[in-house]
């Protein structure tokens, strides 16, 4: 007999990896199915065990509701309307609502007790006493207390009372604990597996022979996973839990929702969830290493990166879907203990966070995460669980040998065809690429002359059109600075024409409303379609614009604009000055502008092509700075002047327009440098300060200056956050997240470096440019 205590007892002194309501985890619920009470709460992975939380608006309670006030966390656990917490460095349990977090809902007769395991039911807490960070040796079972916690309308109120003084002296020392709707169920050192409270006697046939890894409760039922075989034992309500998982399917880890059950499996560390829940809404692409239910929704902690991510029923409920904000989270609690077998120590040195060693307050403790020894659809393990490592998984396109055929659904035939395939396309490149040279001497031939006589067959039919004799076209070529191609890049040099105004009067249905494409410092933009066909974007002056201009300047002008040509601009095609009119002709971008998809309702564009935009716009304006002649300085790039063309590549708009006036003034001073406004001189340090605020608004989807938020400034709201080392949280959660955040800290990272007050902290483009090409070819999304 005092061996299988012996047993028991070890068995429960290792940390429940159970995230639930009613159980405790580093990510938890407070329910709020009714009311706007419910919302959810995280250890940070910073080191300080600091938390975050988040409510059903999308929008964080920590940006409305002020948290400073309370503790770092040991452990989280949630009830209806509130969560509770025990502190990281004395143990003490912490009760608060998002409404009032200053007010700690523990009686005063528990709140100087230390322990080691919280749970909270629907309106009631139970808590074993010990210490959460002591030696192993005297981790484990200890003396349970109670109390309720009652919600009065938006106010909550806290007693004792809970009946855990109805049990026997010898039935009140235990080590696991959860809590549902009037009962809660633990682990017993003397009765085993044990429930009390008025609703607990549904719960009396839920007998186990063997202790449990993980337990979730919900609010009328409890499923456990068994220690040693992983197996799923459910008892209670059984609507919120049939039909169960296949009898075959291994856990580590479990959590309840409403009607709901959701577990981590063993090998992949997917999820599967079971009851009543939208199974079409669970992530399958990354692993999860924590994960938490409220009514409808379920939030885990990715195993990748340790970034939150949530899903759920939403189609169930009238509340808005959770939205978490983009933080590096806890995979586990932390313990004293040591990781037992199919475990693995958390390394944080994993994060490339500087100076972050531990993600536990106490540096001798630790976080025993489960090993996975699989990996998801598409990828193979390709080393094992050590002890300190997860297992690696590798996408199944690097697959090289027979170790991993199985796993990714090959085999040695496949892998001899397309051996010999590859061995193929190399002869054959070798063939064509010894044709192709002693082709390319006549190619370049034909290109150099070719454009001429086309300019001037044009020049002969257009009608009496001439070609704009102050233009001297060039040739730019991209090799090494061009990493979506393998090919040089060449932009070849586009004649400048003259146009008549009844043909552009035609071409623009005559400069009708419905032909309008935006409007500028400069005047309108009108789409128009040329007599051959061609779509092409006509700015047409405005009055203010035709006065301070006079043919002279515009002329100088001119001479500028058709001289520059690059893929990264949107490129000058023809003008017009009958009439006193200043028209320009541009080539047009059919996907718009980089504003109206980042806010104004077309397509929110995906990582992978934010980055690249991001890229092309640094190149444009280098171009702009460093090769144009004379250099040319911007003084309004935003969102709305980069436009995306037919294959979404990135050109700068609206360039060396207005030379004499002050552009400040005209455009949006959102925009513009703080240093302008000493100095009242634009510089090239202007534009790169512009061209950081347009990444802040690339990375986070929020307008320049939005009314809606506070503060308003983009800068003022993400810069403190980037320089605190929380850039995660600005980042556009309105985008499927990628699985590799590492390039978007690297944006934030840049962006920071960019809009710095003092101009001689920010970087000149031509380092910005180079900065985000490395990141484009190195930053893997995947």
């Amino acid at each position: 007999m005092n061996r299988l205590l012996l047993l028991l007892l070890l068995l429960l002194s290792i940390p429940a990896l159970a995230f639930a309501y009613g159980a405790m985890g580093p990510i938890s619920a407070a329910y709020g199915e009714s009311d706007d009470n419910g919302f959810f709460c995280a250890i940070e992975a910073s080191g300080k065990q600091e938390i975050i939380c988040w409510n059903k608006s999308g929008s964080s309670p920590s940006d409305s509701v002020d948290f400073s006030t309370l503790p770092p966390m040991a452990a989280l656990s949630g009830g209806d309307g509130f969560m509770c917490g025990l502190h990281a460095n004395t143990s003490q349990p912490r009760c608060w609502s998002s409404r009032d977090p200053g007010n700690n809902l523990v009686p005063q007769s528990f709140q100087n007790s230390s322990y080691s395991r919280i749970a909270a039911g629907k309106n009631h807490v139970c808590a074993v006493r010990g210490s959460y960070y002591l030696e192993e040796s005297d981790y484990g079972f200890g003396s349970v207390d109670c109390w309720i916690v009652t919600k009065n309308g938006t106010s909550f109120n806290s007693s004792s009372g809970f009946p855990v003084s109805d049990m026997p002296a010898k039935n009140r020392n235990f080590g696991m604990i959860v809590s549902g709707d009037g009962f809660s169920c633990g682990e017993n050192r003397e009765s085993g597996f044990l429930c009390w409270g008025r609703n607990s006697s549904n719960l009396e046939g839920f007998i186990v022979s063997e202790g449990f890894l993980s337990l979730a409760s919900g609010r009328g039922s409890v499923c456990g996973i068994l220690r040693d075989s992983r197996e799923l034992r459910c008892g209670g309500d059984a609507d919120s839990f049939i039909p169960l998982p296949a009898s075959g399917n291994r856990f580590v880890s479990l959590t309840a929702g409403l009607r709901h059950f959701c577990g981590i499996r063993e090998d992949d560390h997917g999820i599967e969830c079971w009851g009543s829940f939208n199974a079409s809404s669970i992530p399958k692409g990354s692993g999860f290493l924590a994960i938490a239910a409220s009514e409808f929704t379920t939030c885990g902690v990715r195993e990748d990166d340790l970034i939150l991510d949530c899903w759920g029923n939403h189609g169930l409920s009238t509340a808005a879907a959770y939205t978490p904000p983009l933080q590096l989270c806890s995979p586990g609690l932390c313990t004293s203990n040591h990781c037992g077998e199919r475990e693995f120590s958390f390394n944080a040195s994993i994060l490339n966070v500087p100076d972050l060693v531990s993600i536990c307050v106490h540096k001798d403790l630790r976080i025993c995460s489960p090993c996975g020894t699989n990996c998801s659809e598409g990828f193979f393990p390709s080393s094992g669980c050590g002890t300190d490592v997860d297992r690696v998984c590798t996408a199944c396109s690097l697959c090289q040998n027979s170790t991993c055929w199985d796993v990714c659904g090959l085999s040695a035939t496949d892998s001899a065809e397309d051996k010999h395939h590859r061995e193929w396309i190399i002869k054959l490149a070798i063939i064509l690429g010894a044709s192709l040279l002693g082709c390319f001497a006549v190619v370049l031939l034909v290109w150099c002359v070719l454009p001429g006589v086309i300019v001037a067959r044009k020049g002969r039919n257009s009608g009496g059109r001439s070609q704009c004799t102050l233009c001297v076209g060039k040739m730019e070529m991209e090799t090494e600075n061009n990493p979506e191609s393998e090919l040089p890049r060449i932009v070849p040099d586009i004649p400048t024409l003259e146009f008549r105004l009844s043909e552009l009067k035609d071409a623009t249905n005559g400069f009708k409303e419905l032909n309008e494409l935006g409007r500028g410092s400069y005047g309108f933009v009108y789409k128009a379609v040329l007599s051959d066909g061609r779509q092409v974007a006509v700015k047409r002056a405005n009055a203010a614009t035709r006065i301070h201009t006079n043919s002279r300047d515009f002329e100088a002008e001119l001479e500028i604009l058709c001289k520059i040509r690059h893929c990264n601009l949107v490129n000058l095609l023809g003008y017009c000055a009958e009439m006193g009119e200043r028209l320009l002709v541009y080539e047009f971008m059919p996907h718009g502008t980089l504003y109206d998809h980042l806010h104004g309702g077309l397509s929110p564009l995906n990582w992978s092509l934010r980055l690249k935009i991001s890229m092309q716009a640094a190149r444009g304006i280098d171009f702009l700075h460093k090769d144009a002649v004379p250099p040319i300085v911007h003084r309004d790039i935003k969102t709305s002047n980069i436009l995306l063309d037919s294959d979404w590549t990135a050109r700068i708009a609206d360039f060396g327009l207005l030379t004499t006036g002050d552009r400040a003034l005209n455009g949006d001073l959102v925009h513009v440098d703080p240093d302008y406004r000493k100095t009242q001189a634009f510089t090239e340090k202007s534009d790169v300060y512009s061209f950081g605020i347009v990444l802040l608004e690339i990375l986070s989807g929020r307008k320049a200056h939005d009314k809606d938020y506070t503060p308003p400034s983009i800068v003022e709201w993400a810069v403190p956050l980037i320089r605190r080392e929380k850039a995660a949280a600005i980042i556009d959660r309105n985008v499927d997240l990628p699985r590799n955040v590492k390039p978007l800290l690297r944006l934030a990272e840049i962006a920071e470096l960019l809009v710095r007050e003092d101009p001689h902290e920010r970087p000149i483009m031509s380092d910005v440019a180079l900065w985000l090409e490395q990141i484009v070819k190195g930053g893997c999304l995947l």
